[in-house]
């Protein structure tokens, strides 16, 4: 239930003419303070109230029906798994059917190939029938759009374990790649980290070509256009620019898969031993390999070709890793009451916890308050003190920051070392000087991954040549890991709070970095949520922490836009379809943490008296319910979540279902402070 205002302030009432008519009052919708205020106490009581009794917050990460499908398909392949579960994410999967039969990859997005066909196939292994009406329709819009041979190669790869494609018509994948030295052009360490741990344990897969028989009825011959043995299932040449990386990377791909035929594999052994002991080593001290889905599922599906059996220790552990990203709803929810099973792609307590303490620190919880402390304690346990494959490229740094999980010390990122840092300022840890040296390493690891541009980057350094998006088997679009303007602001604004200015020439490259990147209509693209919203508010921040003017163009047309965006509810909203198509900037319904973010970018653009910002905090305070939370959930969709984070743009989208929470809390805030700034100065 929404909160109801009451407060005759907060609705523009009609003024009286001389001769007794009324006359409607344009203008500001001013909403009394006090409710902004009650606002705030009730978000803070209930964000409080989901803190983890051992001191973190961590909320669902939400994805697509696509990690319920691969589900079904590993357990069915390695014939584990509980029959129970498969069932309900069966459930899942039909949650998110489209009308058009398909699956999308964002809730109300268009259908996509890769997922439909996941999705038919899964519902195959579960004994579906072709003829079953959700198979029909599924199957129509497959057809209609290409059939099986344009599903993406991580896709066919699977498929060839159980005999529905080609190994002979998948990129290759070959193990030998590991052996490349870190100065030649070409190593694992050259293309991004989340690739890298997704595509080691699947080179060991590719190498051991698994193949399990499944029955004739469980198969998708069906999705082929025109039939399987008809189909072109190799990849297509470029036609039109017959001389590129393209053509050249598919010229080596035949080459590869020439040599596999005929046995032309010297360093073979030597590769997949190494391959074996880089995925082990990488066990230790994390929540499996890369403490994410594909990854992890990959290294399950490795350690079985190797030979490592289901009673295997490490087996053991990295299926029980895996089976802990599961969700099981048994009775269902209360918005979707059928029994269901999800998948998370991975888990986001330290990223959600340092959101939690900055915003509630922001808000006027006290330093010294216990659950303060307690959850800066468990966010100081969790600091990284080994090097990780960040350390290839960055020498001679002392390891420092943190992850985004519960343990993955091979892969701490920059943004949420940068977000924990801020939060860890607005508290006083008795251990004092732990914290000041954990914040100190923290911002010398963060300087040392500083690209040549001036930018961050998530996980690596200077992470940036394209050459690689032309790899046959890169067609996930997520192989680099290039410096991002969201990231960059949000380094700004933590590096602000502990003293740097525009005086350290590290802080002037990173803002002339944020400022080159910048959008003709003044908007900053957002590569970690959706989208250009999220990219904006951060940049603005950042910018404003630095001291930056905020009558300088840059920022007042970055204003400007925020204003233009703006829903005629008065919030603000952007779907994941602005990464397809840039037309679709801030277009789509109103959500809190995209109204939220709109309104932190406004005022961090020096904006605090426009109707935009008035209208923003009202629609923020009127959506809020009783118990102080917000609902994000997408209308008339099953109880979906809308989707406002983002993992790879253009292929894989998340619903962070703590944003509903802090980054409202934090706008209010934000508000509340400057009207009284505003007050005290008048």
């Amino acid at each position: 239930m929404s909160q109801s205002i009451s407060n005759p302030q907060a609705v523009p009432q009609p003024a009286k003419t001389a001769h007794g008519r009324t006359q409607p009052r344009f203008g500001r919708m001013d909403l009394g303070l006090e409710h902004v205020v009650a606002g705030i106490e009730r978000a803070k009581d209930w964000l409080l109230g989901l803190q983890h009794p051992d001191g973190y917050w961590c909320g669902e990460l939400e994805a697509d029906s696509m990690l319920e499908s691969d589900y079904i398909f590993m357990h069915k392949l390695l014939d584990t798994g509980d029959e129970g579960r498969m069932q309900r994410a069966v459930n899942e999967i039909l949650r998110h059917q489209n009308e058009d039969g398909g699956w999308s990859i964002y809730p109300n997005g268009p259908s996509n190939i890769s997922l439909g066909v996941k999705a038919y196939f899964a519902l195959k292994l579960m004994g579906w029938s072709k003829d079953h009406p959700v198979l029909v329709k599924a199957r129509k819009w497959i057809l209609a759009n290409g059939g099986v041979v344009e599903v993406n190669t991580f896709t066919k790869i699977y498929l060839c374990f159980m005999g529905q494609y080609e190994y002979d018509a998948v990129p290759a994948v070959p193990p030998e790649l590991i052996l490349f030295p870190n100065w030649c052009y070409f190593n694992i360490y050259e293309i991004s980290s989340w690739s890298r741990a997704i595509v080691v344990p699947l080179s060991i897969a590719y190498a051991k070509k698994p193949f399990k028989k499944i029955a004739p009825e469980q198969g998708i011959d069906e999705l082929f256009v025109g039939g399987r043995e008809n189909a072109n299932l190799h990849l297509r040449w470029d036609k039109k620019k017959p001389v590129g990386w393209r053509n050249l990377f598919l010229a080596f791909d035949r080459i590869a898969h020439w040599a596999e035929r005929v046995h032309i594999r010297p360093l073979r052994k030597m590769a997949i031993k190494k391959a074996e002991r880089w995925m082990l080593e990488r066990f230790e001290m994390s929540d499996g390999l890369g403490a994410i889905y594909p990854s992890m599922m990959n290294a399950i599906i490795a350690l079985r070709c190797l030979g490592y059996s289901n009673d295997d220790p490490q087996f053991i552990r990295a299926m029980d890793e895996f089976e802990r990203l599961g969700l099981d709803f048994p009775e269902g929810e209360p918005n979707y009451p059928t029994p269901t099973f999800r998948m998370q792609p991975c888990v986001s307590p330290v990223w959600d916890t340092g959101q939690a303490v900055f915003a509630l620190g922001e808000a006027g919880v006290d330093k010294h308050d216990p659950r303060m402390v307690k959850a800066a304690g468990w966010l100081l346990d969790k600091e990284v003190r080994h090097k990780g494959d960040w350390a290839n490229n960055v020498r001679n740094v002392e390891p420092g920051g943190w992850y985004f999980e519960f343990n993955n010390e091979f892969y701490p990122d920059v943004d949420d070392s940068a977000q924990v840092v801020m939060a860890l300022k607005c508290v006083e840890h008795p251990h004092a000087k732990a914290q000041h040296g954990a914040c100190m390493r923290a911002i010398d690891w963060i300087f040392a991954m500083q690209c040549k541009n001036g930018g961050w980057a998530g996980f690596d350094k200077d992470n940036t040549k394209k050459i690689f998006e032309y790899i046959p088997f890169a067609d996930h679009n997520a192989m680099i890991d290039p410096p991002s303007v969201d990231i960059t602001g949000r380094i700004l604004e933590m590096l602000a709070s502990y003293g740097y200015t525009r005086r350290d020439k590290r802080v002037e490259a990173a803002i002339q970095f944020i400022l080159k990147e910048q959008e003709s209509d003044g908007s900053w693209f957002g590569r970690w949520g959706v989208n250009y919203l999220y990219g904006t508010f951060l940049v603005l921040r950042g910018l404003e922490a630095m001291g930056y003017w905020n009558h300088e163009p840059a920022i007042q047309q970055a204003a400007e836009w925020i204003r233009m965006m703006q829903n005629a509810d008065g919030g603000w909203g952007e779907t994941c379809g602005s990464y397809d198509d840039a037309l679709q900037k801030a277009i789509g319904p109103s959500t809190p943490s995209q109204t939220a973010w709109a309104v932190l970018g406004l005022l961090a653009a020096g904006d605090t008296r426009s109707d935009s910002v008035a209208k923003g905090i009202r629609w923020l305070v009127s959506k809020q319910a009783e118990n102080g939370s917000w609902d994000e959930s997408a209308a008339g969709r099953n109880g979906e979540a809308v989707y406002t984070g983002t993992g790879f743009p253009r292929v894989f989208y998340l619903a962070y279902h703590l944003y509903r929470d802090y980054f409202p809390l934090l706008a209010l805030t934000t508000y509340k402070k400057l009207m009284e700034r505003e007050a005290e100065a008048a």
